[in-house]
């Protein structure tokens, strides 16, 4: 391949437009640290700690990327040396020693010291020489007993390493229970001279690191046999977060590009991203000769893959932080091993052209390669548009949002103070963003608590409420202020609650509103272009209304939450227009105005016949015709429910409603056969 600075830059541009653009990459971490940071207090409060990680948290948001959860108890001390024992305090900590005394490179044993209160810990422990043991392979299965079948939502759970595996809405995750030192591990104090001497990361970047220890996951090393019940593996997982973090975009594209290698080109079972990602550690701590430039981007790539068929061939890849720990050690081995290299091999002979067997590069060079004079534009045009990046930010903080939904009112509490310290100095819209979620929360705590209440404490629940879901409509995005109509509407004030409910309406006619990925670019520009994303989110962002399974938001609705609960699912997910629909038809009902409901009705009805997934997504639209039905029955209008309901049955299951729904098919079909009765007599 002739120009190879040329089709680096190519390829560096058109895999930063597939993966993201600095900006973008920024904000996907900003968004979900911001989350992670706000439910900290609450999570200590419940005596337990929760690291997001894997490629959703790194960046990167290619269709498989997953989410990888570590728990683990903040009060079970590990200790690397004896001496570590006067930093706590037991009982209020329980004491774990790691031996490393004869295990293989990267594990270790824990050996209980003091008592653990943790059910989990205490069912696995084993006794070896007169000491207590935690057995990972009994505490991992443990955790698998406790969560398999927990959420009828989660399809296809299953053990995978350490972790508990399972797929909830399309979307893989890992869960591993691992305990944790703030103590550096001896194994692992080679690495930082390595890295001092190599000057990456730098000492800021390594003194965080160590500052803040390492993991221990209940998985053993794949040749140990003897005792291997009793080996936990030694993670880096919190390293290697700050270390992606710490890369500049050039080398977050090249892990971006062995990513889609190792799945598009090389295709083996055999490896896996944490391998390309190791292969990567040690090409940027290498690298001190070679810049990380676009024009250098291919450069990289073709060494990394060169390393890769140097590990296969021998069959020994050095952990980053463990050189002696093999990370292929019983797994590319024999047969298997002689295909992978083969495989690799004849990639190698077509030099960086291999590059093309793969799809999603393919059709970024392709240009550059079939054309030798080829030029690349000048000016903006590789850069996303300014819409494209509030597109991509507007789906990312709504997907974290929901995470900070909760019923413990001390909980919301502990977040809103968090919220609160950081909102004066940092005007953050995902803070912002946070902030608005919290309170949705803490209003919907504060209504639950009305029913066991006093009076003057229900009417002071109240005003704070309404002041409360008031700032959230001030606040919020186009959408938020439903929120408020529908609590004003649970209690009673219709006249009020449609007051909002047309405010709400009015602001989402105009054309300039995004709602997903559907927007009037030219509107859009001509009246927030060029303005702060905070003030974008107020004046031209809707979003999808959220109802949590830890409250009941209008009683129409409890029979769908309920069942939707019941089948593993959290929240109910409603377009706004079709909210702004079903509010005006109770409000009007309830108030007596005929003509405006029946002509409501005729529109929600419309709205879902005719559609095209602007207003409501198409894959989404069980709930919305099951709302018809309850408008329709409620009215009193049977058969017209009678076949919203049953047209609700023929979408897709998104709710995991249908049991409400046949519910809710019976009672017609009771009502209509009890009328039949009655006019016969």
């Amino acid at each position: 391949m002739d120009h190879i600075p040329r089709v680096s830059e190519v390829l560096y541009v058109g895999v930063c437009r597939e993966i993201g653009t600095p900006t973008e990459v920024t904000f996907r971490r900003d968004i979900w640290d911001t989350g992670e940071m706000i439910q900290k207090p609450s999570r200590l409060y419940k005596g337990e700690k929760e690291m997001l990680s894997g490629s959703q948290k790194e960046g990167f948001r290619f269709k498989s990327s997953d989410f990888d959860f570590m728990k683990w108890y903040p009060d079970h001390k590990v200790i690397c040396e004896m001496s570590q024992s006067t930093f706590y305090h037991p009982p209020r900590h329980t004491l774990i020693y790691m031996d490393t005394f004869d295990t293989p490179p990267g594990f270790a044993r824990l050996q209980l010291l003091t008592p653990s209160n943790r059910e989990i810990v205490i069912s696995s422990l084993l006794e070896r020489n007169n000491a207590e043991y935690i057995s990972s392979s009994l505490l991992r299965m443990r955790l698998h007993q406790s969560m398999k079948g927990f959420n009828p939502a989660n399809e296809g759970e299953k053990l995978h390493g350490p972790c508990h595996n399972y797929t909830y809405r399309s979307i893989e995750a890992d869960v591993a229970w691992c305990f944790h030192s703030r103590h550096w591990p001896s194994p692992a104090l080679p690495w930082v001279d390595r890295c001092l001497i190599r000057t990456w990361p730098s000492r800021s970047v390594l003194q965080s690191i160590t500052d803040e220890g390492f993991h221990l996951v209940p998985i053993a090393n794949r040749q140990t046999h003897e005792n291997s019940d009793l080996e936990w593996r030694i993670s880096f997982s919190q390293a290697e977060q700050k270390l992606v973090y710490y890369m500049n975009h050039c080398q977050f594209l090249c892990y971006g590009i062995l990513k889609i290698i190792l799945k598009e080109v090389i295709s083996d079972d055999l490896l896996c991203s944490y391998c390309m990602k190791t292969i990567l550690f040690w090409r940027i701590q290498e690298s001190s000769s070679t810049p990380w430039l676009p024009s250098t981007l291919l450069q990289h790539v073709w060494f990394c893959f060169k390393f890769l068929m140097q590990c296969v061939y021998t069959g020994y890849l050095p952990n980053f932080f463990i050189p002696e720990n093999n990370m292929f050690a019983g797994k590319v081995v024999g047969a298997q091993q002689t295909f992978l290299y083969q495989k690799l091999e004849r990639f190698y002979e077509k030099h960086v052209d291999f590059l093309l067997h793969s799809p999603t590069i393919r059709e970024i060079l392709t240009p550059a390669v079939s054309d030798p004079y080829f030029v690349m534009p000048t000016g903006t045009i590789y850069l996303k548009s300014e819409i494209d990046i509030d597109i991509a930010f507007y789906c990312e903080s709504f997907s974290c949002s929901s995470r900070v939904f909760v019923s413990d009112f001390l909980s919301n509490m502990m977040h809103l103070n968090i919220i609160d310290q950081l909102f004066s100095t940092c005007q953050n819209v995902v803070f912002h963003d946070m902030l608005i979620s919290v309170l949705v929360s803490t209003s919907m705590s504060l209504k639950a608590q009305c029913l066991f209440v006093s009076k003057k404490k229900r009417h002071s629940n109240d005003r704070s409420i309404i002041h409360m879901l008031g700032l959230v409509s001030k606040l919020g995005c186009v959408s938020d202020g439903l929120y408020l109509a529908l609590y004003l509407y649970d209690t009673g004030r219709y006249q009020t609650a449609l007051t909002v409910t047309d405010r709400v309406k009015q602001r989402l006619s105009q054309p300039h509103i995004m709602y997903y990925n559907r927007v009037n670019r030219q509107r859009y520009r001509e009246v927030v272009g060029g303005q702060s994303m905070l003030t974008k989110l107020r004046k031209a962002w809707a979003r999808t209304i959220v109802l949590s399974e830890d409250f009941t938001y209008i009683e129409e609705l409890r029979l769908e939450q309920e069942v939707s609960t019941m089948n593993g699912m959290a929240f109910l997910y409603l377009s706004p227009l079709v909210t702004i629909h079903m509010l005006s038809v109770l409000c009007h009902y309830r108030l007596g105005n005929r003509s405006q409901y029946l002509q409501t009705l005729t529109d929600l009805h419309n709205l879902l016949l005719y559609d095209d997934g602007r207003y409501v997504e198409l894959d989404n639209r069980d709930l919305p015709w099951q709302i018809l039905g309850i408008c329709q029955h409620v009215v009193g209008d049977l058969h017209a429910a009678l076949q919203s309901y049953q047209e609700s049955l023929r979408q897709i299951s998104h709710h995991k409603i249908h049991m409400a729904t046949e519910t809710r098919i019976n009672l017609v079909k009771s009502q209509l056969r009890l009328n039949s009765t009655r006019t016969v007599t």
